[in-house]
């Protein structure tokens, strides 16, 4: 299974850094899924980190301040922690710092979420942000104010106004929006990647192998909200690719029961039972359906698969990359 690059530095609430990320450059944010928009800060923070002669790191939080700030409100991220990292890594970032998103740092001032954990406790050469991005206590600290304390405290700010796409600012909120309507396509151009999840695969009910559709079945995050219905996929299983058909959502003609992703491998045989894979997402072909009966049911199911190898050969045109492989 994919992994970061032994030379890849993770930290969770440091009270310092190692030397492998002394007097880092800084690119800030949440991070969620990791988008284009993502993509061009880490890559001005490799740009500023070269000429300062200094490691790149992505500062980031965890859990969402939504989490926080709505605890009962349940937040689709999109993507886990350990694939954030490896995203990141995979951008050419030297490092991850995770800080705890807490009342606490909600509570720190924008002077001293620059001057005590910037400064003090990172050493921080340089700062990369977003033209959004804010923070401190009641999100007072913009980018403005950021760079008039760079320059008073000796280091360099860079801002990065927000990327678009065919007119749209690209942003984890819209990704999230385009996955919630089942439009895998469309969140694919803002990510830059196939959307995939990661999960154990679990026992079912064998109601597939007994209709000629061995599934591999996977429970996902309660919070993932993917819009339920039939969508092309890819998976990697020990290392290889394999396509196929996959539905999401609560089998309507059978249980009704919790949402729940059942894969359809093509061409492939094996017990995949206990072993983590990843599926990537590539088009959504349908919603789901309640069918009067099993004949129906196994007839669309065969065009469901038809369907899904003719989007998967389309797919091979886009510009959009699979990770799942990395």
């Amino acid at each position: 299974m994919p992994v970061a690059p032994s030379s890849f530095t993770i930290l969770t609430d440091p009270p310092s850094l190692p030397p492998q990320l002394a007097r880092p450059v800084l690119a800030i944010g949440n991070f969620d899924g990791i988008h284009r928009g993502h993509a061009v800060l880490m890559a001005a923070a490799r740009t500023l980190a070269a000429r300062l002669g200094a490691p790149a790191a992505v500062l980031t939080f965890h859990p969402h301040a939504r989490v926080v700030a709505r605890p009962d409100v349940p937040h689709f991220a999109l993507c886990s922690r350990i694939d954030k990292a490896r995203l990141i890594a995979r951008a050419g970032m030297d490092g991850l710092i995770e800080i705890s998103f807490d009342k606490a740092l909600m509570a720190l001032s924008a002077d001293a979420f620059v001057d005590d954990l910037l400064l003090q406790r990172f050493g921080a050469r340089g700062v990369v942000i977003g033209g959004n991005f804010r923070f401190g206590r009641g999100r007072a600290g913009d980018p403005d104010f950021l760079r008039v304390k760079g320059r008073a405290r000796g280091f360099e700010v860079v801002v990065r106004e927000p990327v678009t796409l065919d007119g749209r600012v690209i942003s984890s909120t819209e990704a999230r929006e385009d996955l919630q309507k089942g439009d895998v396509a469309t969140a694919a151009a803002l990510l830059g990647y196939w959307w995939f999840v990661r999960g154990v695969v679990a026992h079912g009910d064998k109601r597939g192998r007994e209709l000629g559709f061995p599934t591999a079945n996977m429970i996902l995050d309660p919070s993932c909200q993917l819009a339920h219905g039939i969508y092309a996929v890819r998976a990697n299983v020990d290392g290889r690719i394999v396509d196929g058909v996959a539905s999401f959502g609560r089998r309507p003609t059978f249980d009704d029961g919790a949402p729940r992703l059942e894969t359809f491998l093509f061409d492939f045989s094996g017990d995949l039972y206990g072993k983590e894979i990843l599926v990537e997402f590539i088009a959504f072909l349908r919603g789901e359906e309640k069918f009067d009966s099993i004949d129906a049911l196994v007839a669309q199911m065969n065009r469901d698969a038809d369907n899904a190898r003719a989007a998967i050969r389309a797919a091979a045109a886009s510009d959009v990359r699979s990770v799942i492989a990395d």
